[in-house]
């Protein structure tokens, strides 16, 4: 039983964060889904910016978007600042192009997106993070999705800015998005992307539900309810929104583990993509790329150290993968007290990998307890 047990966790382990990917990449690659795309199309926009106390970047934010490669007159741009008690609303409102909603209740970022959905006039509508500066092109290359009517809605590419000089929680976070962004490719060609990331995101208005207000991953929530109304999610990586690393790895820990509880409460949501019947190959990715790996393969990792710890005697197979692990984990352990000296690409990897999982088990915690509000103080990010 040791073995059988010892093996299957390994071969979960290996199927979630290699097997996975590299299916998806070549069914990517073999059968690449066909698609309407019209670089003419020019829908309408509103452009919404949920920001709580950025006075220091509102307006460097606001003169990004302003000088976007896209007609002005099918552009709307809409701050909404629930909650800030600093100059952020002030700021804002300096600018004629922009329409500035706010109100003292601070709800959370859900909350503010249902709230600001009422002023939205746009056939499209984009969410998009204030820390984040977006390419000049980045409305272009979304909108020409959405000539195709099976498009309920864009995504954009994540990247984080990378210094020569940066220590852990800048450089595995880069290398993360990386990884996740290559497979989000791969999703998108295939089928459909499994779940957008909330930095820079877009919508048919007509699809966009309103939320619980208490929804962590409100971006992840969004981009399935679009697969449950039988439109696909695109990923389009040449539309950039680029941010700096969180300040510290303790920050950038905070932040996964509020990420990993979000993912625990959107999978108790989103219970209609466990139906392999109804939707086989949607349900098949989603579990693959999301589902395994906010649940059981992070369980799993600690679970089969403490069995191959149990298998020993049973040869030497078990002996080899039992050090590996030892080997893996002291590394890590390594990295952790050097985490703030510039590290190694594969000591990096190894040490980010194992942060990432334990967020996992740290936000169950949250989720049992319940202590992950909706609305949540943001990490501290370096400066840019």
């Amino acid at each position: 039983m040791l073995e059988f047990l010892s093996i299957g966790l390994l071969a979960l382990i290996i199927y979630t964060y290699l097997g996975y990917p590299i299916i998806i990449v070549l069914l990517s690659k073999i059968f690449k889904r066909s698609r309407n795309i019209d670089t003419r199309f020019r829908p309408t926009v509103t452009w919404v910016v949920p920001s709580y106390n950025e006075e220091d970047i509102i307006a460097d934010k606001i003169r990004n978007l302003i000088e976007l490669d896209y007609p002005r007159e099918l552009l709307e741009i809409i701050v909404i600042t629930d909650g800030s008690t600093d100059k952020t609303p002030i700021i804002a409102a300096e600018f004629p192009e922009v329409k500035v909603i706010h109100e003292d209740r601070r709800g959370g970022k859900s909350a503010a997106e249902n709230r600001a959905m009422k002023f939205v006039s746009g056939e499209i509508v984009v969410f998009n993070d204030a820390n984040t500066i977006v390419s000049k092109n980045a409305l272009n290359e979304m909108v020409k999705h959405y000539a195709d009517p099976i498009v309920g809605g864009v995504s954009g590419a994540k990247g984080i800015i990378v210094k020569e000089g940066d220590t852990a929680e800048s450089k595995g976070e880069g290398l993360y998005w990386r990884y996740e962004s290559a497979i989000k490719k791969a999703d998108s060609a295939f089928n459909s992307l499994m779940g957008a990331a909330g930095e820079l995101v877009s919508f048919r208005r007509e699809l966009v539900v309103d939320l619980p207000e208490d929804t962590i991953l409100d971006d992840f929530m969004q981009s399935f309810n679009m697969l449950k109304q039988d439109r696909i999610m695109v990923y389009e990586p040449e539309a950039k929104a680029e941010e700096v690393s969180s300040a510290s790895v303790e920050e950038e820990l905070k932040r996964k583990i509020r990420i990993a509880a979000g993912g625990w409460q959107s999978m108790s949501r989103l219970l209609f993509m466990l139906n392999v019947f109804a939707r086989p190959v949607q349900s098949w990715m989603y579990i693959s790329h999301r589902a395994l790996r906010w649940s059981i393969t992070a369980f799993a990792l600690p679970i089969l150290f403490i069995v191959n710890a149990f298998a020993l005697e049973n040869g030497i197979v078990f002996q080899l993968l039992f050090v590996a692990q030892v080997l893996f984990y002291s590394i890590a352990a390594f990295a952790h007290v050097n985490r703030h000296r510039v590290m190694s690409g594969p000591i990096l990897a190894v040490y980010y990998f194992t942060i990432m999982n334990y967020a996992v088990i740290a936000g169950f915690r949250r989720f049992i307890k319940g202590s992950q509000k909706g609305a949540w103080e943001r990490s501290k990010r370096k400066l840019a």
